[in-house]
């Protein structure tokens, strides 16, 4: 009977953990590894620079960017979307040029035609047989005077050329490149995060582990505290307090205007390495694939 252990290599059977042991060490296959607390973004974070937000902004989803560098991006892929329309317009008039020419060549085959027909005497029904070419002799079609229309593909001028691949119509909208939907700038919304106010705390705000609170009833925010932004002033509270204070009547309890269910947004978090959190904490790394 065979040991029970990893190591064996004595069983006659290729046990999971060894095949598991052997794509590590070859470098074949798919990795995949847990991604821990230090790997993921922070609450306050931008999507796109992965740093504390100076300016925060966030979007309908409820995702966070700051200003600088989500305007950036919306410039940059405007200027992306003008570049791509005029290799557009550009292939549109080609194409018209080109169907101009052709319309054109057709109406003056059809002219030559025409004139060559009115000149003839003789119709085409009074040519006997006598005047085709015999074919009793002919070993093949280059005798004929087909020469020119058989394919010669050793030929380069005969050779088939390759088309150049169409351009297709740009879309003018900017998605987001989180959420993967449509963005403009005016839907953005300024966000105000409520400082914690700790006066024996002389380290600088990117330093201090507990850099925001509730601005109503004054928590710590982290990645383990869900958070909404109230659209209407752009603060962000708990969504504990959003349950059980602000539902009750829907007013912001700051300012005391009347609040709906499309002015809570949200605040989408990075991760905290709990797997009750967010739905995806696993990275995976495609290696190459060993082929028989």
């Amino acid at each position: 009977m065979t040991r029970h252990a990893r190591n064996c290599t004595a069983g006659a059977v290729y046990t999971y953990h060894e095949k598991q042991k052997d794509a590590a060490n070859s470098g074949f296959g798919t990795t995949s590894r847990r991604i821990g607390k230090d790997s993921v973004k922070s609450f306050d974070c931008c999507s796109l620079t992965l740093q504390p937000c100076r300016n925060p902004v966030i979007t309908k989803e409820g995702y966070l960017f700051d200003k600088e560098a989500i305007l950036t991006y919306i410039i940059s892929k405007k200027n992306e979307y003008s570049r791509k329309m005029k290799e557009y317009e550009k292939q549109v008039k080609q194409d018209e040029e080109e169907q101009t020419a052709k319309d054109n060549a057709e109406a003056q085959k059809k002219l030559d035609k025409f004139i060559s027909t009115e000149k003839n005497i003789v119709s085409s029904k009074a040519i006997t047989l006598n005047d085709q070419p015999s074919t009793s002799g002919a070993i093949s079609n280059v005798s004929l005077g087909k020469r020119k229309e058989l394919p010669s593909f050793w030929v380069p001028s005969q050779t088939p050329a390759a088309k150049m691949s169409r351009i297709e119509k740009p879309d003018s909208k900017v998605y987001c490149p989180v959420s993967n939907k449509p963005l403009k700038a005016k839907d953005l919304i300024e966000v105000k995060f409520t400082l914690v106010k700790d006066p024996a705390d002389k380290k600088s705000l990117i330093a201090k582990e507990n850099r925001y609170m509730c601005a109503v009833t004054h928590d710590i925010l982290n990645n383990s505290v869900p958070c909404a932004v109230l659209k209407t002033t752009g603060d962000v509270v708990t969504i504990e307090c959003i349950e059980k204070l602000i539902k009750k009547d829907m007013i912001h309890p700051l300012t005391n205007e009347k609040l709906s269910e499309s002015d809570i947004i949200p605040l989408q978090r990075g991760g905290t390495g709990f797997a009750t959190t967010n739905e995806k904490l696993e990275a995976k790394e495609q290696k190459p694939c060993l082929q028989v």
